[in-house]
């Protein structure tokens, strides 16, 4: 990696000082298979077993990193191995739990923000440790306070697997808002996410890697207020520069923390992810761009200009791109986001059509808590429909509100922000989302080989 220059530094210590530039996660990444064992408390003990070496020496160097180059890291995560194989000798639902708090309890203690992983891969079909998982979901996610967990339901090679969508659906209207916050349905999840609630240890993966998510939104819709006059073309370079700089810092940051922990540095997850601090914020971009509100006409334009620009800025300075990479819009999460969707500018139709050439799908947004489970898994199996036609990664995080209303606003706080509840329509029973089976694969797949 090349060393920075000095004007590259000033640009930087400026993004990190005036721009809230910052680094959204730290993902320490952990083989946990070799603690499978029988029976849940020799796992459960195994696990702590390998967890605490790395957990003993990953806050301090995260904070040592932060420190040493002055600039705020947001989150410290912890990322396990899919915690549905580690049923597979197990079985039980109850386990799963007694698995889930274990995990929560080491994050604790630990000083870790969260931890990912409690995760099924269930695109093709399920099997018996997914079916402890699928059947504990609820109850895990419930009692737990840092714990993330995903649902993949579907693949570009194998299609959609609607009974797993269906059933995360049922799963998500019984969990409270702060658990379904923490909580998705994926599709093509990647092996490498920092980002929670996707971000797991992949079977591809050495025994322990640090990933990084960056952040920057601030950064980049500076840029572009800065820009009023400028063509397109002269607009997405500018951002294209200002992404290079933002991943840049990331990959510092992570090479930084993985020498630290004498582990390997795996990837840089580019994607441009906002927060509610105002000043924070993605659809700041888009307006900045020239649109009244997120959601309106123009939004899909301007969504694929910013997440291009991104990509191509992001990949050129790291090669270690790894994760999503792209452009995340939680609806919660962006304080601009949050207040379009309270105007009615944003609605689901929206946000489908965003994600098409976003990364992220349908994310934090708020659902009342008496919604149809048919209106929920058709909502949820749009979104596995669009990844598996555009052979994609994106998911849906929904957060049932107890009593909500179109219209209504619940407080998560923190990074999870403000949900506002939006409207699922008029429809109460969609007797598609009940045909069980495999959605079968895409032309895509046909194009793979």
């Amino acid at each position: 990696m090349r060393l920075f220059s000095p004007e590259e530094i000033g640009e930087v210590l400026e993004m990190v000082l005036f721009r809230e530039l910052d680094i959204r996660a730290v993902t320490l990444s952990v083989n946990t298979l070799p603690a499978i064992r029988g029976d849940v408390g020799s796992a459960i003990s195994a696990l702590r077993d390998l967890l605490r070496p790395y957990l003993e020496h990953f806050r301090p160097a995260v904070d040592k990193v932060a420190a040493k180059l002055g600039v705020r890291i947001v989150t410290a995560r912890l990322a396990v191995s899919p915690i549905s194989i580690m049923l597979e000798p197990l079985g039980r639902a109850e386990d799963a739990v007694e698995i889930a708090k274990s995990l929560d309890d080491l994050a604790e203690a630990y000083g870790v923000d969260m931890v990912g992983g409690f995760a099924a891969f269930v695109h093709a079909g399920v099997s018996r440790g997914d079916r402890a998982l699928l059947d504990a979901l609820p109850d895990a996610l419930n009692s737990t306070k840092r714990l993330g967990g995903f649902v993949n339901a579907a693949s570009t090679a194998t299609g959609i697997n609607m009974d797993a969508v269906y059933e995360a659906a049922e799963a998500v209207l019984s969990m409270r808002p702060e658990a379904a916050a923490r909580f998705a349905v994926t599709a093509n999840v990647p092996e490498d996410v920092p980002f929670m609630p996707a971000a797991h240890h992949g079977l591809g993966l050495p025994d322990a890697v640090v990933n990084v998510a960056v952040s920057g939104p601030g950064v980049i819709e500076a840029v572009v207020r800065n820009m009023k006059d400028a063509d397109l073309r002269t607009l997405h370079d500018a951002i294209k520069r200002a992404a290079f700089k933002v991943t840049r810092l990331g990959e510092l940051v992570g090479r930084e923390v993985a020498r630290e922990l004498g582990v390997r540095f795996g990837a840089v997850d580019l994607s441009v992810a906002p927060s509610p601090k105002v000043g924070d914020s993605v659809a700041g971009i888009l307006e900045a761009m020239g649109l009244p509100r997120a959601g309106a006409p123009g939004s899909v334009l301007a969504l694929h200009l910013f997440v291009d620009a991104v990509k191509k800025g992001g990949a050129m300075a790291t090669s270690t791109i790894g994760g999503l990479s792209g452009a995340f819009i939680p609806v919660s999460e962006d304080a601009l986001m949050a207040r379009a969707a309270e105007e009615g500018a944003l609605s689901f139709d929206s946000l489908k059509a965003m994600s098409a050439v976003c990364n992220t799908g349908i994310d934090m947004a708020g659902i009342p808590g008496d919604s149809p489970p048919d209106v929920v898994a058709a909502l949820m199996a749009d979104v596995m429909a669009l990844a598996t036609a555009l052979d994609k990664p994106l998911g849906v995080r929904l957060v049932p509100i107890p009593g909500g209303k179109p219209g209504d606003v619940y407080e998560l706080g923190g990074l999870y922000g403000r949900v506002v509840v939006m409207d699922l329509g008029k429809y109460s029973e969609i007797p598609l989302a009940r045909r069980s089976g495999v959605v079968p694969p895409s032309v895509w797949r046909l194009r793979a080989g």
